[in-house]
């Protein structure tokens, strides 16, 4: 089948992943409501047509902390990816350093940073958790500093999980081993079977040398989930400040009040993000909230974003509103597990094909100055903030 876009690409990974891991994907809280927001709004949004100007010379570059970038656009981090295909936090980082772009490691992935490194030199950052063991945190952290991780990525709207009903009715989200119904719905996918045991039983690579997680990821995932410390506040990012010499990101901020927050503890970024929908339902999406956080910090901290961006012009809406930058999450996810490194690539390339033509379209040849030119490229259906 061609692939044409990312429906495509999430209808492919829907037939080979096995329904478990593609409803991990593809679930949100609750009722969903935030998810289907993060996407909807977008489309509210319309792009301002401009003819009779030369394009024939455009630039997708931007710069974001502190470098320029091939594309505005990373790949985020997200949990499991090496169940979503063999080797699948390799894969992605591959896929994004080919295009330019950086990669973020999750604290739940099945690749440690130590393999990810030595099977990459691009650009890498990590995802953290603040955990209630701070020498766990204190430890992942080291070990970020000596894989010359370019930026840490605390993750700050998860002091407790969200419910996600997918995973409630599926059995994944009370799983911590393979049970037989587990069993039976992985043997209906033989081939990925195949390819995600050839390794062993896979686990959580950044929990390796420590027992008392457990011997697989799902029981690892399960107790790293439950040392997510609830109390964490802004005392404790200004504790990771002190102990991280690089670029600092908060990431799940979606609140101008909060944002003021970000800068005054010195973090170097904010991911405008409700974790894809995943923990506050009924929340604000991330495009409803971006111009007014964007707005409140001005120049003083970088602000990108993630959630929904499904298609180029949902990121040239970003970047108009005030992003530097969007953090790709499902979109890619979905290609990795469609076809591995490859998926990911197309993915990538779709998203940016789409971003080059409709630049050209709207009569821009380069990215810069998009926010101050908002009025002129943008024009919202209703209130989007709404």
């Amino acid at each position: 089948m061609a692939v044409a876009n990312l429906d495509d690409v999430r209808a492919m990974a829907a037939r080979r992943l096995p329904k478990v891991f593609f409803e991990y994907i593809d679930g949100a809280a609750f009722s969903e409501e935030t998810a289907r927001r993060n996407v909807a709004d977008f489309r509210r949004i319309e792009l301002q047509q401009r003819v009779l100007i030369d394009v024939s010379r455009r630039d997708l570059q931007v710069d974001y902390l502190g470098r320029r970038r091939a594309l505005p656009i990373a790949l985020g981090p997200v949990g499991f990816s090496g169940l979503f295909s063999e080797r699948g936090e390799i894969k992605a980082a591959r896929a994004a350093h080919a295009a330019g772009i950086p990669y973020c490691l999750s604290s739940f992935a099945i690749t440690s940073l130590e393999e990810l490194r030595a099977a990459t030199r691009g650009t890498l950052w990590f995802q953290l958790y603040v955990l209630r063991e701070r020498e766990l945190a204190r430890r992942m952290i080291e070990t970020a500093i000596a894989a010359d991780v370019e930026a840490l990525c605390v993750t700050v709207d998860t002091p407790v999980g969200g419910l996600r009903e997918k995973d409630v009715r599926n059995g994944f989200r009370s799983l911590t081993k393979v049970t037989p119904r587990l069993a039976l719905a992985l043997a209906r996918k033989p081939m990925w079977c195949a390819r995600i045991l050839r390794h062993g039983i896979p686990e959580i690579g950044n929990l390796a040398g420590l027992p008392e997680y457990g011997s697989n990821a799902l029981e690892q995932a399960a107790r790293l989930a439950a040392h997510i410390d609830a109390s964490m506040t802004w005392e404790s990012i200004a504790w990771i400040r002190k102990l991280w010499p690089r670029k600092l990101v908060l990431k799940g901020i979606l609140n101008a009040i909060d944002a003021s927050e970000a800068v005054r503890v010195g973090a170097d970024a904010i991911v405008v993000s409700n974790h894809g929908g995943r923990q506050l339902d009924c929340a604000s999406s991330t495009i409803a909230a971006l111009p007014r956080i964007a707005d409140a910090v001005g120049s003083d901290i970088e602000v990108l974003l993630d959630g929904g961006i499904r298609r180029g012009s949902d990121v040239l809406k970003a970047l108009a509103l005030g992003a530097r930058g969007v953090l790709l999450g499902r979109a890619y996810a979905y290609g990795l597990a469609a076809d591995g490194e490859r998926g990911v690539a197309r993915v990538i390339e779709l998203i940016a094909t789409e971003l080059d033509l409709q630049m050209a379209q709207m009569g821009l040849c380069h990215l810069r100055d998009m926010a101050s030119r908002r009025d002129e490229l943008l024009r919202v259906r209703g209130d989007v903030s709404a």
